[in-house]
């Protein structure tokens, strides 16, 4: 029965039982055969003095030849099966983290740094393997020589025997008292590591902004800091542990002295044989080894347990956003028009109210741009409807029906969305645009890309669809980044295309040849597009006005010019503006 500490690894080494199995009957047959080893040197010793011969010399040569050997042989076995099934559960642990952490919810990465999620997923995970492997096997090697030898050491002289086991109790409030505090210790070290690593990911990941305000000495100065407390406490337990070892060997040394006073007086006396105490002190010495080990197993179990629990919390994290029991899979079991509503929304993020009472529908096949201020709930509106944020059952539909009664992976395929925050990946600009199409071919690509007005720049790139698109897509402007994600929104051929202030990184030319391109696309699909510019939304089929989280302004272009509100106030702004530019 596994310790409660470690019963979420309990699947694992279930399905790894066999190799386990095969690990544990190598460890007895090694030590089982290392157990003989001072039996025949006692043998040997008791012989050769009554008489040395050269076939005696030649017989127990062989012997413990013999013997070495073999427990050579399956000690090798031994680490080559339990470390083996370490790393193969290292290498299942890592796949179902990644797939747990991909399955979590957008806000769980608003919560945790990317720095803390990489040093589990790292250094937590080595140490959880070191826990199932070297751990495991010197544990197991400890228990079966101890007990065995044990035996035959009772058998010789059982007062030598608890003379030699005297020290043990120490030994063990020695192993209880210093494991806790390795424990404790070690698990404030990896929270400095976490946080060693979320400074150095988000110093790597704002490079430009470092060092366009010259920062990079502030910077430098404050990772020094933080690395030197990750020093600190790192030295703190090396002295720890330096204490355990030395500490286990003084009373080993103890233990080995006693029995050798007292075992020369048992000579001495004729209760026992010159080869009796050759075998006795032998296997004193075979066990001064696991014991000490003991100290390197409870170092391994404790920085295995505490980043064991680490790892737990991102296991036991469950998405906030999920299918429903009996959710439909869009395509398969029916097909959608693209008719939105927004049906008395409400919605808190944070406890704070973000979008109130909110009515609204838009038709299938028809367009409709949101404008407004910045903070007034335009982004969070659009995210509803992907479900990157959840709102109450019920007050998000498509096509007449709730968006929860949809399986997400098939609602999210029908969507076309471009975020504000541009994200390319560091692949091939080809990968970029085709990312979840896997069957996307040339023609679709290079379509997809005319269609978003990037394909004269690309094919400018002299790789041109195979250039090496730097992190985050860092080596294009970010007119070609916004650019490169519309394509990849489009090649999905969406029913409902989301664009968040797609086009706020290109200038005014770009964006009529973009918008011409996309009147084509939008035919037939309902369209999103939330923009600062009346020049991107003017042509919309309709223009919601947001303020404050509610619809204060609702029509077309001309209507709304009519209505000389907010809308009029942000056209009379740009067209002033525009004006002035001329000037």
């Amino acid at each position: 029965m596994l310790p409660k500490s470690l019963r979420p690894l309990l699947p694992y080494v279930k399905r790894y039982r066999w190799g386990y199995a095969a690990g544990t009957l190598c460890v007895f047959l090694t030590n089982g055969i290392w157990i003989l080893f001072p039996l025949v040197l006692g043998k040997a010793a008791d012989d050769l003095h009554a008489g040395v011969t050269r076939h005696k010399l030649l017989i127990y040569t062989g012997l413990l030849l013999a013997i070495a050997t073999t427990k050579g042989i399956f000690q090798f076995l031994t680490r080559w099966i339990v470390i083996g099934v370490s790393r193969d559960i290292e290498f299942d642990l890592r796949n179902d983290l990644f797939q747990k952490l991909e399955s979590l919810s957008y806000s769980y990465y608003q919560r945790h740094r990317t720095g803390d999620i990489m040093a589990r997923a790292t250094n937590d995970l080595s140490a959880v393997r070191n826990l199932l492997g070297p751990a495991i096997m010197y544990t197991a090697n400890t228990i079966v020589l101890m007990t065995g030898a044990l035996a035959f050491m009772l058998s010789i002289s059982p007062r030598l025997t608890l003379y030699t086991f005297l020290p043990l109790p120490a030994a063990s409030i020695l192993i209880q008292y210093f494991g806790r505090r390795i424990h404790d210790r070690f698990e404030r070290i990896q929270a400095m590591f976490s946080d060693i690593s979320a400074r150095a990911q988000e110093n790597f990941s704002g490079a430009r902004l470092i060092r366009a305000y010259v920062q990079e000495e502030a910077e430098i100065r404050a990772f020094e800091a933080e690395n030197q407390e990750y020093i600190r406490r790192s030295l703190k337990l090396v002295r720890l542990m330096g204490m355990l070892w030395p500490t286990l060997e003084l009373i080993m040394g103890c233990a080995v002295v006693l029995v050798l006073w007292l075992g020369g007086r048992e000579v001495l006396g004729g209760r026992i044989s010159v080869g009796q105490f050759v075998s006795f002190s032998t296997y004193m010495m075979q066990l001064t080894w696991p014991v000490i080990a003991l100290g390197y197993v409870i170092n391994l179990f404790q920085r295995g347990t505490a980043s064991l629990v680490r790892l737990n919390e991102i296991m036991q994290e469950q998405p906030e956003i999920k299918d429903a029991p009996r959710a439909q899979d869009l395509d398969r079991d029916l097909e959608i028009a693209g008719a939105i509503e927004f049906r008395g929304l409400n919605f808190s993020y944070e406890g704070k109210q973000v979008l109130h009472d909110l009515n609204l529908r838009v038709p299938a096949g028809s367009s409709l741009a949101i404008v407004g201020p910045t903070g007034s709930g335009k982004t969070t509106l659009v995210s509803l409807i992907p479900r990157i944020y959840d709102a109450e059952a019920g007050m998000v539909m498509i096509d007449g029906r709730p968006i929860r009664e949809y399986s997400l992976a098939s609602l999210r395929k029908n969507i076309g969305f471009v975020p504000q925050e541009t994200f390319l990946f560091s692949d091939r600009i080809r990968e970029n645009i085709a990312l979840g199409v896997e069957s996307a071919t040339d023609q679709q690509i290079h379509e997809a890309a005319d269609a978003a007005n990037i394909a004269t720049d690309i094919e400018s790139f002299p790789e041109g669809y195979d250039t090496m698109v730097g992190e985050r897509g860092i080596t294009l402007s970010g007119g070609q980044k916004q650019r490169t994600a519309i394509a990849r929104a489009l090649i999905r051929n969406p029913k409902i295309l989301i664009l968040d202030d797609a086009l706020s990184s290109v200038d005014t030319h770009t964006e009529d040849k973009i918008l011409n391109h996309l009147r084509d696309v939008m035919q037939g699909r309902t369209t999103i597009f939330i923009s600062h510019r009346v020049s991107t939304v003017r042509n919309a089929d309709r223009i919601a006005v947001l303020h404050g989280g509610r619809i204060v302004e609702l029509g077309t272009h001309d209507e709304l010019l009519a209505l000389n509100g907010y809308y009029s106030d942000l056209y009379n702004k740009q067209l002033l503006e525009e004006e002035l530019a001329e000037v």
